[in-house]
């Protein structure tokens, strides 16, 4: 038995150590995989194939690896801006790319001045004598921007193009406030206030509409020059002063109807456009199947092309989506988290800070976080500058006071420069119902604010004092940053949103450029000269689990994506709609500290949730007792 028992033990041990080697071998795999990355060793003689199968952003959200993994679905993609700019430049400078490929049969859409900055990109490369083609099965107004930059435009025979212009329509809720008898309480300042409307009125105010159609205004001229420019016979006026005309016209055929109005160039499958494109770029000895082509896919192409870093380092602080309070993103403005990236580089010896915002704005205390941050570089005199993509209003804006110099583009929104609270109560809804609220108070305050019973004049007083001090206090900073006081100030505050051009004319703008533009100005700021400086984006390590876990799912994801002809586009940009009823009744009715937030302004859907807890001394922190004040 003795001996047995011997043997015994002895299998178990080869049993646990085989099963210990196993496993650490799976582990050690499993990490090789994940950490996987795109190599230079990728990239092929042939196209540069940018297929674009979810929207353009100024920074892309993290990846949840546990929550792709458990999904059906493949989220679709997001693709910074920059990295797309940067694609194509070098692209256009590189003997193995022959002709740059815009596969936009699933694209969601962008910012407009993200869209703009990539079909600059494109005409240069075009300009270095490199085709550019695009394919869509359909294209709406995002998709036809970037498609217009393209030597030939290419659509499905069974979609078509449309285009719609900005503007649209949002809901309001007075009415069903009203039949709820729900009394929802506003405390605002300013004339342009429109984000408490919809708590309000069926309809919009005629401050708010004379608002919206200037800003909107602004951003369709800017629209029409950038595709006019691009693509000279593309009849706009056709296609949009009387859209059923112009497809009646074609018998319906909105593909026949795109290309009579100059919108598209050839119609043709996808196997037809790669044939195509095989014929600049050679065919694919990968791939048999019809209408491939030898290309590179973007990732490959990026890890092949990283930029040299000569010289100094200018800092680039990114400040993208809604801000809020904690370490969230990046997509989402963490105000702890971008304080504590800007205060890590406080010892890297920068020579100059540019500060990217492409933000609607969010939490007060996480702007002012991020705002104090930037000031403590500004502390070691070094230039501080200001880059504005698609939006920097509100708490967008807060954050780019600190700035030496401020750059933007006509389409950019900005300003929102307003504060105001919303807090509902429900007294009149519970008495329909037979209940009521009484109780003993040893001060005015006591038991405020009673959401049952309703808010006492003192609490409603107190809270509008609130507002009108934190609006105060936003009219300050703005006003010692622009070199104004806050009568001037208050004058373009308000609320009011302002397009890009208008902005400069007022001062809240100094001069139209991108982000390069930004770079080149701090650089020249800080004695620099050209070749002498690279840019150095804090926090921007790629997240070592997306690689492996984007292919994983995108195979799958692709297979089952639908093929959008123009209708299916439409109706899908209207996805959001549900997100935006569901942003409202938050602002309702959930307390999330004081926000300085643009409502109104367009912006992507956010991936990760606001939060928010602010404070500007006792009258704000009895505000954010009562309700959730908001800058807008």
């Amino acid at each position: 038995m003795s001996f047995a028992g011997k043997v015994w033990r002895l299998l178990v041990g080869i049993k646990d150590g085989l099963s210990l080697l196993f496993l650490l071998l799976f582990f050690a795999l499993l990490y090789g995989a994940l950490t996987m990355r795109p190599s230079p060793g990728m990239v092929r003689e042939g196209a540069l194939l940018l297929d674009l199968d979810g929207s353009v952003v100024e920074e892309a959200a993290d990846i949840d690896p546990l929550q792709l993994l458990l999904s059906d679905t493949f989220p679709p993609g997001e693709y910074p801006a920059r990295d797309l700019v940067r694609a194509i430049d070098a692209a256009a400078q590189d003997k193995r790319i022959k002709v740059i490929v815009l596969d936009l049969s699933r694209f969601l859409g962008g910012g407009q001045v993200h869209l703009a900055e990539i079909g600059a990109a494109l005409d240069r490369a075009r300009a270095a004598k490199k085709p550019v083609l695009a394919f869509a099965n359909a294209y709406v107004d995002d998709g036809m921007m970037l498609a217009a930059h393209a030597s030939e435009v290419w659509v499905d025979p069974m979609g078509g193009a449309v285009i719609t212009g900005p503007g649209g329509q949002r809901p309001y809720f007075g009415g069903l406030l009203q039949m709820l008898q729900v009394k929802a309480h506003v405390f605002r300042v300013g004339t342009y206030k429109s984000a408490v409307e919809p708590f309000l009125r069926n309809d919009m105010s005629p401050e708010a509409r004379e608002n919206a159609a200037s800003l909107y205004q602004a951003m369709w001229q800017e629209w029409q020059a950038d595709v006019k420019k691009a693509r000279p016979k593309a009849d706009l006026a056709k296609v949009t002063r009387d859209p059923v005309q112009w497809l009646t016209a074609s018998r319906g055929d909105a593909a026949r109807a795109a290309l009579a109005a100059g919108l598209v160039d050839r119609l043709g499958d996808k196997a037809a456009f790669g044939n195509r494109v095989a014929r600049l770029a050679g065919a694919d000895s990968w791939d048999n199947s019809p209408g491939a082509y030898a290309h590179t896919s973007l990732d490959a192409w990026l890890a092949a092309v990283k930029p040299p870093k000569p010289g100094k380092a200018i800092g680039v602080i990114t400040v993208a989506g809604e801000i809020v309070d904690g370490d969230a993103g990046p997509g989402t403005a963490g105000g702890d988290r971008i304080a504590e990236l800007l205060d890590e580089a406080l010892t890297d010896d920068l020579a100059a800070l540019v500060v990217r915002v492409d933000s609607p704005g969010g939490s007060v205390m996480a702007s002012e976080e991020i705002r104090r941050a930037i000031l403590r570089h500004k502390a070691r005199r070094i230039p501080i500058v200001v880059s504005m993509a698609n939006v920097a209003a509100s708490g967008g804006y807060w954050v780019s006071t600190p700035a030496d110099r401020i750059f933007a583009e006509p389409g950019t929104i900005t300003g929102s420069i307003g504060i105001f609270a919303v807090v509902p109560t429900f007294e009149d809804t519970l008495a329909k119902w037979g209940i009521t609220s009484d109780g003993v108070r040893t001060t005015p305050l006591s038991g405020q604010p009673d959401l049952l019973g309703g808010l006492n004049p003192e609490t409603q007083a107190m809270a509008q004092a609130a507002i009108e001090n934190g609006y105060a206090r936003f009219l300050t900073i703005v006003a010692k940053s622009r070199g104004k006081t806050p009568a001037q100030v208050n004058e373009i505050a308000q609320g009011r949103v302002w397009d890009g051009g208008t902005a400069r004319q007022i001062g809240l703008v100094d001069q139209y450029g991108g982000l390069d533009d930004a770079l080149a100005w701090a650089a020249g700021k800080a004695g620099l000269k050209d070749g002498g400086w690279h840019a150095k984006y804090l926090g921007s390590k790629t997240d070592p689990y997306r690689s492996l876990l984007q292919e994983m799912l995108r195979k799958d994801s692709e297979q089952a994506a639908p093929a959008h002809d123009f209708i299916a586009l439409l109706t899908a940009r209207q996805a959001g709609f549900g997100q935006a009823l569901a942003k409202n009744a938050r602002l309702l009715l959930s307390a999330q500290g004081a926000q300085a937030y643009c409502l109104e302004c367009p912006q992507r859907q956010a991936s990760a949730p606001a939060g928010g807890q602010a404070d500007f001394g006792p009258l704000f922190t009895l505000a954010r007792w009562i309700g959730a004040p908001n800058a807008h």
